[in-house]
């Protein structure tokens, strides 16, 4: 980066953003402080263009600095995703202004940047990925609170529902009549809210197979690929010029093995780090793939043959289909998931 006269780094929160400008050099230009409207992101540009020609760095561009990276974007800066301080950097101290200080040396140095996921049709999946999850758990805990009551019901009561399939459960439960002793209206209302969950999660799977058939119908192509797996991969990668290797996107799905060696004795452990959500995407699409696609499956018993247990053989699955999929991505038109 060459071009750029003026690194803007900025401190997002809530309902304000903090800016801070310095030269090429690193040396202090100024700062300024801005609401998180509209127009306080206009201020921020008018000042930040008075300056130079410039460059911005923001942190959170997926939470307090989304509506700012937006609207950057649009008036067409280059913005770029900066990482969180360092704990070495916070030895001076800790506020608003170093924070965004450190945000403008990430683009004097180079350090810490990449460029923001995509919005528009991503966002979109990204808000429905989590709205499913919060779903997800909160029908898990009414099942959970479900089998909770049935065990503390009266006896007769009990051993009716005792003899009943667990997936039938909840139909039965809904369909109780009332008792004088009132024993069967939590269990209704549980069952009725475990049923208002379900058809909640149906509904936003079926609009993720609508977006992301309209977006990368070649992922849903794939073995093993689903709605949801396919909107988190989709998700996890944003803007496929994010990822500059497939070892990159293997670190960023956690699927790479990280080297746990000491002296004679080599091996390597599982990275615990990463995106967990694409890492849970990629081991589903494995365990798919495993039983489903005929090389996968090859793949895999070759691994048992050779002396891997069946826990290591699958992380090298993933490890394989992190490599599969970064080529995938790569493929798609990086502007689909930002229209």
């Amino acid at each position: 980066m060459t071009w750029w006269t003026v690194a803007i780094g900025v401190d997002t929160h809530k309902q304000w953003h903090v800016a801070v400008a310095l030269d090429r050099l690193g040396g202090l230009i100024g700062s300024v402080v801005v609401d998180a409207t509209g127009g306080g992101y206009a201020r921020l540009l008018a000042w930040a263009r008075s300056l130079g020609e410039p460059a911005f760095g923001v942190e959170g561009c997926g939470s307090y600095g989304a509506g700012l990276t937006w609207f950057l974007a649009a008036h067409g800066e280059a913005v770029f995703e900066c990482e969180r301080p360092r704990r070495g950097e916070r030895r001076a101290g800790k506020n608003d202004l170093i924070d965004a200080t450190l945000a403008a040396r990430r683009i004097v140095n180079g350090d810490g940047l990449s460029l923001p996921r995509g919005q528009g049709r991503r966002e979109q999946l990204r808000v429905l990925l989590l709205e499913r999850r919060g779903a997800i758990r909160a029908r898990t805990a009414a099942m959970n609170q479900l089998d909770a009551v049935v065990v503390t019901l009266p006896d007769d009561l009990r051993r009716r529902l005792a003899a009943v399939a667990k997936k039938q459960l909840v139909v039965k439960v809904a369909r109780l009549r009332p008792r004088p002793d009132g024993a069967t209206e939590p269990l209704r209302r549980l069952a009725r809210r475990v049923q208002l969950l379900s058809a909640e999660i149906t509904e936003i799977d079926q609009q993720l197979g609508r977006i992301v058939s309209d977006l990368a119908p070649e992922l849903l192509a794939e073995c093993g690929v689903g709605p949801v797996c396919a909107a988190q991969l989709l998700v996890s990668s944003g803007d496929p010029r994010r990822m500059r290797s497939e070892a990159s996107f293997a670190a960023l799905g956690g699927t790479n093995p990280l080297e746990a060696s000491s002296g004679n004795h080599r091996r390597h452990r599982l990275n615990r780090g990463g995106d967990r959500q694409l890492n849970w995407a990629l081991h589903v699409i494995a365990l798919q793939r495993v039983h489903h696609h005929p090389e996968t499956g090859a793949y895999y018993h070759r691994l048992l043959d050779n002396g891997k247990t069946p826990k290591e053989a699958k992380r090298c699955v993933k490890r394989a289909l992190a490599r599969h999929f970064y080529n995938r991505l790569k493929e798609l038109h990086p502007v689909a998931l930002t229209t």
